[in-house]
């Protein structure tokens, strides 16, 4: 039986939850009914009186018992489902049910990873899924190699990036890094909130590595997250380098770099694999190898791409990236995780030592020389969920075969829908897709007209598209993320932009 003061965990924690979860679960049911397509219709102002209209006042006098219920349904009948193969504007994706229930596994036992006697278990799962994550992206080494300095040393030819055939599986493993003596030769990772806590951390350790003067070099196609970072860690204005083709130009990179005085490591390249607007890796082999040369630190933010490291058709795609310092990775993007669900994979441990914080209620001197694990160095923030455990459950349950399928099923779905867009007349095509993005107007169409197609499609429900300035002129962009999105689905959002489109 549960009470409205019933506790999610102990001994009677599963028996209050689960009439709880039922209820959850009709009212996500209605929901959906009600809502009837990607997204609740009539625009901004509709759509905000319909919450408030369903909610009321959200601190009563009195408590409503039926609270539950009213709220979740309102919610997801005014919510965007991005499981909705129309619902395709951001990297916004479905996430997987398995990872949903281990995230309220996660909630209920509600363990903080700012001490180790409030996370004994959530710690140790955190550090292997890191430790195997860091693994996809700097695969073990020839032991020749590992007497070479860090940093960047340009591609490895002969080993593919995301590790060899015959590494060690996905749950093996830990890697410990931060709070200086634990850390060891290998790779490590951090969990994050996702690409933009990932990103400032990459330029943060790079500052505490090289000093105040470090100055961050981008391409003009990078997140915004980045200039954001050394604004907001006090850094020199970012150089900013042409994309004229939507990835990074090598050959002004180099101009940039040999350009820019500084002694070695004063500068940080900060690649992109997998743009936000257009889905595009930068060429990494090239940037590595520049970097190398010029003996600048190289950041690349694979928020977006990192996961084609679990695809054995995509993943050459990725090829340069473990020659990077440090790497951002999403897994709420191509991951389908729930939010959120970010990491920074780190080339050398040692480098977050820089991390190391004391206070004495969480990581006492004593504690830690008696052999308390120290986690306040895993991370920028002090209370955190344990996000390793639905990542890890993912993980264990799909394999790396598994995520491998879903990524490959939403690039596959970006090439069938730019083949169609292709061969109709009444579109055009930027570019095949590189990823799961594709871009597209209608022919003969000015921006005027394409900004209020999506707009009409917003405010009626019927689609979700995202927009994208390039080249000077503005595109629909269609972000495919879901799995199981089929042809049909394809062909009707087509039909449906070429329907709201003037003639």
């Amino acid at each position: 039986m549960s009470t409205p003061s019933s506790l999610a965990s102990g001994p009677e924690g599963p028996h209050a939850l689960r009439p709880l979860l039922d209820t959850v679960l009709d009212a996500l049911s209605e929901g959906t009914r009600a809502r009837g397509g990607p997204l609740p219709s009539g625009g901004p102002d509709a759509v905000a009186a319909r919450l408030r209209d369903a909610i009321g006042d959200v601190l009563p006098g009195q408590g409503d018992p039926d609270a539950l219920r009213t709220v979740v349904r309102a919610l997801t009948e005014t919510t965007a489902d991005p499981a909705d193969p129309l619902c395709t504007a951001h990297l916004h994706c479905p996430p997987l049910a398995v990872a949903t229930a281990a995230d309220l596994a996660a909630s209920a036992l509600n363990p903080s990873l700012d001490s180790w006697d409030q996370a004994p278990g959530a710690s140790e799962l955190e550090a292997l899924v890191t430790a195997a994550l860091a693994r996809e992206v700097f695969p073990a080494r020839p032991a020749f190699e590992d007497e070479a300095p860090s940093g960047p040393t340009g591609v490895q030819g002969a080993e593919p990036p995301g590790g060899v055939e015959g590494a060690a599986p996905l749950q093996d493993g830990t890697g410990r890094g931060g709070g200086g003596e634990n850390a060891t030769a290998h790779p490590d990772a951090l969990v994050t909130t996702g690409g933009t806590e990932s990103n400032l951390a990459a330029l943060l350790l790079a500052r505490e590595a090289h000093g105040t003067g470090v100055r961050l070099v981008h391409g003009a196609n990078a997140h915004h997250s980045l200039p954001r970072a050394a604004w907001l860690l006090g850094l020199p204005e970012p150089v900013v380098v042409p994309a004229p083709a939507g990835t990074l130009d090598p050959a002004a990179l180099d101009d940039a770099l040999t350009a820019l005085p500084g002694p070695r490591g004063s500068l940080v390249v900060a690649a992109t694999a997998g743009t936000t607007d257009a889905g595009l890796i930068d060429p990494l082999p090239e940037i590595a190898a520049l970097c190398a040369t010029h003996g600048a630190r190289l950041h690349i933010d694979a928020a977006y791409g990192g996961a084609l490291l679990f695809s054995d058709r995509y993943r050459n795609l990725l090829t340069g990236l473990d020659a990077a310092d440090t790497v951002t990775l999403d897994l709420h993007k191509l991951g389908w995780q729930p939010v959120a669900a970010g990491l920074l994979a780190v080339r050398d441990p040692g480098d977050l030592a820089v991390l190391h914080h004391r206070a004495d209620y969480l990581n006492a001197d004593d504690d830690t020389e008696a052999g308390l694990p120290d986690l306040l160095g895993r991370s920028l923030r002090t209370s955190r969920r344990p996000d390793a455990l639905k990542i890890a459950v993912t993980l264990r349950t799909l394999g790396r075969t598994g995520l491998g399928r879903l990524v490959e099923q939403v690039c596959d779905n970006a090439h069938e829908f730019a083949a169609l867009v292709d061969d109709h007349p009444g579109f055009e095509l930027y570019d095949r897709p590189t990823l799961s993005t594709v871009l597209f107007r209608p022919a003969h169409a000015g921006d005027d007209t394409v900004a209020a197609v999506r707009r009409r499609l917003l405010t009626d429900g019927r689609a979700v598209l995202g927009r994208a300035r390039i080249d000077g002129r503005l595109w629909l962009k269609a972000t495919l993320l879901n799995p199981r999105t089929r042809p049909d689905d394809l062909a009707a959002l087509l039909k449906l932009v070429e329907g709201n489109t003037p003639g």
